[in-house]
């Protein structure tokens, strides 16, 4: 168990009782669960926020900052409440935990509220600020934002018919939208899922491949069909794509089409030219919803070639009707270090764009999540 540093501290006690929380869960069991494997969940919580945690059985005792530890004690019973529900309580759990718990005061120690600016309504939310919205899917259950952005993109996508989302790799923007447009599917505001992407090499030439044209094309895809199986049970999966109900397809097929009531979602749009992107976005019919995603910073398009997603965002990113939302390095729920990674790759290119201007690269410093 994380190990109690106070023990030592020459702090006076009336300080030291000011400087601490405590709390006390009912399941012993499930208080486990909430600590996490060799208590890794509490030593996430004391990297991130500067306060130093003792678990004794189902008993918590916070010691830190007095802003620190409260917000240690409501990350701890956010958690708690999860588990409770059926939940599950991982790291990226115990991340997306503390920036909910912090949405309406600081994220961080001597951090100040301007530090990370708060992704702006788009929606009337249809529960408390204090609580991120969320998905539900028949397999997955709730599915809850973990970030402000985040959250202002799940409420973005239940506001607009039409929804833009660029952010870098691990951020949860295609993921997201394929839940939510299952969702659609289990509830019956739509008839059918048609997923798509540009069938665009990675800086590779793969040369020729073997089959027919599904299996061409499939390895393109695959990332849809992983986020399909993980919000739907494989046999409904085959089953709609073999009905019609869920369709997977290049991006170049869907020229000629009108798609009414339907989910169409375009990931990767980065790769996507200009006509492709015109062509796409002309699709949506009557009862339909369209999601487009893409990483503006992992382009494959030829050298001197605009990127559709780019054009379109800036041409009617701003329409009635339209909602854009942009993530950051901050809102990649994936492995910790590909976080670092990403933030590393956006300071250098920050950095690179200043020299470029001749500005400073806190002149230049990324715009927060917009809808």
């Amino acid at each position: 168990m994380p190990r109690d540093a106070d023990r030592s501290s020459p702090r006076q006690p009336q300080e030291r009782a000011r400087d601490r929380a405590t709390l006390a869960f009912d399941d012993n069991r499930l208080a486990q669960t909430v600590f996490g494997l060799y208590d890794q969940n509490i030593a996430r919580i004391e990297r991130k926020l500067g306060v130093v945690v003792t678990a004794n059985g189902n008993h918590v005792v916070i010691r830190g900052e007095s802003a620190a530890a409260d917000l240690a004690r409501k990350v701890l019973e956010n958690l708690y409440a999860r588990v409770k529900a059926g939940q599950t309580a991982t790291l990226g759990d115990v991340e997306g935990a503390i920036q909910e718990s912090a949405m309406q005061g600081v994220l961080f120690p001597g951090e100040s509220p301007q530090a990370r600016p708060a992704a702006p309504p788009v929606a009337p939310p249809t529960q408390s600020r204090g609580s991120f919205d969320s998905i539900q899917t028949r397999k997955k259950g709730a599915v809850r934002a973990r970030t402000p952005a985040q959250d202002a993109y799940l409420r973005a996508l239940k506001a607009y018919e039409l929804v833009f989302a660029e952010g870098p790799a691990g951020s949860g923007k295609t993921w997201l939208a394929v839940g939510h447009a299952v969702q659609l599917l289990e509830r019956g505001v739509v008839e059918k899922l048609v997923l798509s992407r540009p069938a665009v090499e990675a800086g590779e030439r793969l040369g020729f491949l073997p089959g027919d044209m599904k299996d061409k094309v499939d390895p393109f895809l695959r990332p849809i069909y992983d986020a399909l199986y993980d919000f739907m049970d494989g046999r409904m999966v085959e089953r709609g794509l073999q009905t019609g109900m869920i369709e997977v397809a290049p991006l170049a097929f869907m020229r000629g089409r009108t798609l009414t009531n339907s989910a169409i979602l375009l990931d990767e749009a980065q790769n996507a030219t200009s006509m492709q992107m015109k062509m796409f976005l002309t699709r949506l019919g009557e009862g339909s919803r369209m999601i487009v995603t893409g990483d503006p910073t992992q382009t494959d398009l030829p050298y001197g070639q605009t990127s559709g997603l780019s054009e379109a965002v800036r041409l009617v990113g701003g329409l009635e009707g339209v909602g854009h939302i942009r993530l950051t390095a901050e809102d990649v729920v994936r492995h910790d270090l590909v976080r670092r990674i990403v933030g590393a790759y956006e300071a250098a290119a920050a950095l690179a764009q200043a020299q470029a201007g001749g500005e400073t690269p806190a002149a230049r410093r990324p715009a927060g999540p917009r809808p």
